[in-house]
């Protein structure tokens, strides 16, 4: 029998999975991602998941034949590891990965992703129709995209393919973005910016009546939503959120002809409604060509571990006659 291993490294958790080569679970783990102080301590936190993993699943480490990542980033690929990571202390500058995995199950079958990359082979993977194009999409603290083009997973030579939260789609730029850059899809429709944004919107029109805490400290994109339908600056928000996110779409449309895009990420999955059935809404007025399925993933928070897991079946594709 062999074993295969998925491991899903965030910000605020490390996670792990172990499987049959018919993708059966036996072993899980959960831990918190370590904070420092360096990344050397991150990396064994990481390896220390995987074992309880193995462990769980009664299998040594040197067991599983191969491991997918699925990682927050940004990567030096050449040597499988994370650098400055935004979302974690500043001493930890870098996370070696690939290396330490390698070693610890003994196998050269390892194979890093962002978790953009790592969605979009998860969702490949579970889909009916095991699609050569396709495209995940997170909307959440950030916004991002995993891409499957004619059957390859588009890393680019760094790792970082895929960013197209960071594609400009207010050319004026009225909104600057966390990166530092003025006018990003990120900087309008991330669950982070979405504050920043109703503020704006707010100051542009100040006719517009509104209970939403707009100076108030713990204002967030939670309180936009659940007023939906009773507040009229909430409402005006999240249509304006809907014309942003569908020039975000539609660019990403065009540049890559999916058959299917899928939507996954805090924002989007706790608000289907408001924020992906405006996208369908919209895509299909704007697309000049092919208009793909818009979808949301039905494997939730685990779509990354899933995808981490699937590409370690799978040799880094999602593709199911790898199996």
């Amino acid at each position: 029998m062999d074993y295969y291993a998925g491991v899903d490294l965030g910000a605020t958790n490390v996670r792990a999975v172990v499987a049959e080569d018919d993708g059966t679970t036996i072993g899980v783990s959960r831990r918190s991602t370590p904070r420092g102080p360096t990344g050397i301590d991150v990396t064994e936190g990481v390896l220390r998941t995987l074992r309880e993993a193995c462990g769980d699943a009664g299998i040594a480490p040197t067991e599983i034949v191969a491991a997918g990542i699925g990682s927050i980033g940004p990567f030096d690929l050449a040597e499988g590891a994370v650098i400055d990571p935004a979302n974690l202390p500043d001493s930890i500058d870098r996370i070696p990965l690939t290396g330490p995995i390698s070693k610890l199950i003994d196998s050269d079958e390892v194979y890093l992703h962002n978790d953009t990359n790592a969605g979009v082979i998860g969702e490949r993977f579970h889909a009916d129709r095991n699609p050569d194009d396709m495209v995940y999409i997170t909307i959440s603290s950030g916004v991002g995209a995993g891409v499957c083009c004619d059957g390859e997973i588009m890393s680019g030579w760094d790792g970082n393919a895929g960013e197209v939260g960071h594609c400009v789609v207010d050319p004026q730029g009225r909104l600057t973005c966390g990166c530092g850059r003025d006018g990003h899809w990120e900087a309008y429709c991330s669950g982070n910016a979405i504050p920043d944004f109703a503020r704006l919107l707010a100051e542009d029109d100040p006719t517009i009546s509104t209970d939403l805490p707009l100076e108030g400290p713990d204002f967030t994109a939670k309180d936009v939503f659940e007023l939906a339908g009773e507040d009229e600056l909430a409402d005006y928000t999240i249509e304006q959120l809907a014309h942003w996110n569908a020039i975000g779409v539609t660019n990403v449309i065009h540049s890559f002809a999916p058959i299917v895009v899928s939507f996954g990420g805090a924002v989007a999955l706790h608000n289907e409604e408001l924020v992906v059935d405006p996208i369908r809404e919209r895509v299909a007025e704007m697309v000049m060509t092919n208009v793909p399925e818009i979808t949301v993933t039905d494997m939730g928070d685990d779509v990354v571990l899933e995808g981490a897991l699937a590409s370690a079946l799978t040799g880094g594709t999602g593709d199911r006659k790898q199996l």
